[in-house]
């Protein structure tokens, strides 16, 4: 007697449309990352809530209530400040981007919009919408602020944009870098915090080390960018110092000039009282000794032996606003 099984309805294979938004969510949430330059965006998180601890450990701003302006927090005010920043942060790298498409199908092809991963529409959106939400959180919080985040989205337009394009000539290329990161974002910053935590507008000799600090760092590193991207920026006749004066030049210049700085630094702990010079010299003392290790291993022939270095370049960078906050702490 033959039996008839029952036949089984198959079960679909297609994923369902909830799984479908989430795969392409998380693919552009991934693709605005990339767009977003990751090491510029840890910078600037870091540099403000480095800044907000230096404020907090410096005695002459202290704030006699507890409250901005605004009647917000100081914590609530430094998180508007941190948004504003980050949407001048996306503006900045996204315009270069915007205006390098060819240049970084041969430097970088791993950017959204040299992959095309993003189109031109979707990257000018990105843009106009960060630099829109980093102009209206600014006007809200304060003159300091305004004129911070006005400043380095005006230095950073000149450096991408034609006519001016300044990124064509080292000099003005490397002073737009330098004078945003090492100027600009420490004084006006710190200056802002102050005024969110109620005190007089001041600038301790901390806050003037560490933006002479960060100032020459800034210019090492605006030097030692160009290195990798000899090929593209040959081809489109980008001129750099890299280019001008040869790799291992530029990348000896670099190395002198930080290892001057982490030397000017351990000196300015023993000669400012109100920072902990033990912590001082030994932080410094281990990213120097960090720093002349990892260059051991660059290897010209080889491009990815160089990025690394530049990545790692930016991860010491992203520990000053560590280091030196803990030696303002521990000495306050």
């Amino acid at each position: 007697m033959s039996q008839i099984s029952p036949q089984k309805t198959p079960i679909s294979s297609s994923p369902s449309p909830n799984t479908h938004f989430l795969t392409k969510l998380a693919s552009w949430l991934h693709a605005f990352w990339k767009f977003s330059r990751p090491h510029t965006v840890v910078g600037t998180t870091l540099s403000i809530f480095g800044l907000s601890l230096i404020a907090i450990a410096t005695p002459s701003t202290v704030p006699p209530i507890p409250a901005t302006d605004l009647g917000l927090p100081p914590v609530v005010a430094i998180l508007l400040t941190l948004l504003a920043c980050l949407g001048g942060n996306v503006y900045i790298v996204g315009l270069n981007q915007l205006e390098d498409v060819e240049i970084d199908r041969i430097n970088k092809p791993q950017l959204p919009l040299a992959s095309g991963e993003f189109s031109r529409r979707q990257g000018w959106v990105i843009v106009a919408i960060a630099g829109l939400m980093a102009i209206a959180i600014a006007l809200t919080q304060g003159r300091f602020l305004t004129a911070t985040v006005g400043l380095s989205l005006l230095i950073g337009t000149a450096y991408s944009l034609p006519p001016m394009r300044l990124k064509r000539f080292p000099f003005w290329a490397s002073l737009c870098i330098f004078s945003v990161r090492g100027v600009i974002v420490n004084l006006g910053l710190f200056l802002h915090i102050q005024d969110k935590l109620g005190a007089s507008p001041y600038i301790p000799p901390t806050v003037w080390t560490l933006t002479l600090f960060i100032l020459v760092f800034t210019w090492a590193i605006a030097l030692l960018k160009d290195i990798p991207d000899l090929e593209g920026d040959r081809l489109y006749q980008i001129s750099t110092f890299a280019l001008r004066l040869g790799q291992r030049t530029v990348f000896r210049l670099t190395r002198g000039v930080l290892t001057l700085c982490y030397v000017a630094m351990m000196v300015a702990g023993l000669a400012i009282p109100t920072l902990n010079p033990w912590i001082m010299i030994l932080t410094h003392g281990l990213a120097l000794l960090a720093l002349w290790l990892q260059s051991r291993r660059v290897d010209f022939a080889d491009k990815s032996t160089v990025t690394r270095f530049y990545q790692f370049i930016w991860k010491l960078f992203f520990l000053e606003y560590l280091m030196f906050p803990l030696a303002c702490f521990l000495r306050s």
